[in-house]
């Protein structure tokens, strides 16, 4: 058995050990080989991106103290290295499912579905463990969405940090980052169900579900290590909590990059770059953020007045497909400038980083020949957006960003469409259907109402808005011609702090009968479904514990709407009040 000298030896072809390889060859160490014990490496396409030597097959069973060096035995080789990195892991003690779940032959723990293509996955994890499988889901085909739960993306391997970066920029896949399902049901016959306690977060079907287990750092006598090689200093862990071994993490604990300079005096190894160098050269290089993260295009940017905007937005990847009432999210960078004079807090920490919200996607009504537009026959989405001024407790990020930019200018649109908040129930054609909605929240309803006439729904149908001003009334006049054309449909704008109307709220029509007065709409819930988008308190949704209904302080319309027999729709119990919950 031969000998074969490195620099580096890196044990593992994960996302810890190809990152680690690519930053060692970067610094300029010269001789770095991983070993792979399995058949494939996490990223492959990463070694020819960048040259690196990887052995597969090489199961490491012995790693010993040589003179300077450490010999690494597998059973093709031995190497002689000056430094050995183990970025190995095994699954943690007493691991189980961070939510309540039973496992089946749909939810999995750390394997892939046997067949990928068009498959609905939901992944699992906060780690790069988890990215991991993220990634080869959707290189399989898959349509992925990973729960992240409090994923700290600079706390990954640089190259899986990346990975998720560019899943997301070529939409081919939705990250959760702060979102976490609090259980996974499986009822019999049926696909399995995420339950999300996340008002920003709908509920979602999948057709499989894949947990990455947690992971932690192997004991030294688990990789072979002699007790002279662990105590060497010679052998690094990746991660934290090996006692008698170097540990390095990304971010919590020291890198490679001063691990690497004391290793290798020769290289002259330069310190990490502090944040304020990095956000000096990022304001120089603004265009280059910008092609890292932005995979859409502003189309359209009209403004209804100063603070409240019409955009339409075209993406580089992927389809616009959605049902009406869905929405999508968009995203600027921290490095944009904003309009206000607000500091964003920790804006250093954040510089390189998106900022994500959440939207309901609206509809231009009317298309260029003026015919109703079809939701299915536009590569853009439509967005109605209202600038959200910054409060002593809160400074927006989004918004004061957007408000400076104008068509032609990038952005970031999410990957995958969502919201259960659709037209689904509505199966009546003669059935009444009611839109009550505040400010921005008509967008969701400007979409379904103009599905349902496209439809040739029969029955009435009436958009109510709350607004301060006649001026925040971007849709109006749109809205006047469908009156025009269709008998059935109505549309009540409702401002209240102009001299010109009487002040009333939403909660004031029903309370009033004032549709029945205006329109002959009986509120009759055996033929009336009724759609809720908007403020909070116009909205009301009560709290239940053991089985007790409280609603709040604040009469809101679900209450006066259950005063006449109507009902929430919930998980597992249909009803005819539906909520738009991720205000």
């Amino acid at each position: 058995m031969s000998i074969v000298p490195y620099d580096l030896v890196i044990i593992g072809g994960n996302a810890a050990g190809l990152s680690a390889a690519v930053e060692a060859q970067a610094l300029g160490v010269r001789l770095v080989r991983i070993l792979e014990a399995g058949s494939a490496v996490a990223f492959p396409e990463l070694l020819g991106q960048h040259h690196l030597d990887v052995g597969y097959g090489e199961a490491v069973t012995s790693i010993d103290v040589v003179g300077e060096h450490l010999a690494i035995t597998t059973p093709r080789q031995v190497y002689l290295a000056r430094r050995c990195l183990i970025t190995q892991r095994s699954t943690a003690d007493g691991w189980s499912p961070p939510v309540r779940a039973t496992l089946s032959d749909r939810i999995l723990v750390d394997q892939l579905p046997a067949w990928l293509e068009e498959q609905d996955v939901l992944v699992v994890g906060d780690d790069d463990h988890a990215v991991e499988l993220t990634a080869a889901l959707s290189a399989g085909g898959a349509n992925v969405v990973l729960a992240a739960g409090g994923m700290k993306v600079g706390k990954l391997p640089q190259c899986a940090s990346d990975r998720l970066q560019r899943l997301e920029k070529e939409r081919r896949a939705t990250i959760l980052y702060r979102a976490l399902p609090d259980e996974i049901s499986e009822e019999s016959g049926l696909l399995p169900m995420a339950f999300f306690n996340d008002r920003r977060t709908p509920d979602l079907e999948f057709d499989y579900v894949v947990f990455a287990s947690g992971c932690r750092v192997l004991e030294p006598a688990e990789t072979g290590l002699s007790e002279a090689a662990a105590s060497s200093g010679l052998a690094w862990f990746y991660g934290e909590g090996v006692e008698g071994a170097t540990t390095y993490a990304t971010v919590t604990a020291p890198n490679l990059r001063p691990l690497l300079a004391d290793a290798f005096p020769e290289l002259e190894i330069p310190p990490e770059p502090s944040l304020a160098d990095r956000r000096r050269a990022d304001r120089a290089g603004l265009e280059e953020l910008r092609e890292k993260h932005y995979n859409a295009v502003i189309t359209v940017f009209e403004s209804t007045h100063s603070d409240l905007w019409v955009l339409r937005v075209r993406p580089d990847h992927g389809e616009t497909s959605h049902l009406p009432g869905q929405y999508a999210s968009l995203g600027l960078g921290h490095w944009e400038e904003r309009i206000d004079d607000a500091v964003d807090p920790e804006l250093d920490e954040r510089w390189e980083k998106l900022i994500r919200r959440s939207y309901s996607i609206s509809s231009r009504i009317f298309d260029e020949h003026g015919y109703l537009a079809g939701h299915a026959d536009s590569d853009e989405l439509e967005f109605y957006i209202v600038l959200v001024p910054p409060t002593p407790d809160n400074v927006p990020g989004l918004t004061p960003r957007l408000a400076l930019k104008r068509p032609g200018d990038r952005i970031y649109l999410g990957p995958k469409v969502a919201g259960r908040y659709t037209l689904a129930p509505v199966t009546d054609p003669k059935g009444t259907v009611l839109f009550f909605s505040t400010g921005t929240g008509e967008a969701p309803h400007n979409a379904m109402a103009v599905e349902l006439l496209r439809k040739g729904h029969r029955g009435p149908i009436v958009s109510v808005v709350s607004v301060r001003q006649w001026a925040d009334l971007g849709y109006i006049d749109k809205h006047r011609e469908l009156e025009s054309m269709y008998p059935n449909y109505h549309y009540l704008p409702m401002p209240t702090r102009e001299s010109d109307v009487p002040k009333r709220y939403i909660q004031d029509l029903i309370a009033n009968d004032t549709l029945k007065e205006m329109y002959g709409i009986e509120l009759d819930p055996k033929t009336t479904h009724a759609f809720l988008c908007g403020n909070p308190a116009m909205i009301g949704i009560p709290k239940e514990e053991d089985g007790v209904v409280a609603y709040p302080e604040v009469t809101g319309v679900i209450e006066l709407l259950a005063q006449r027999g109507f009902t929430m729709d919930h998980r597992k119990e249909r009803g005819n009040i539906h909520v738009e919950e991720y205000w």
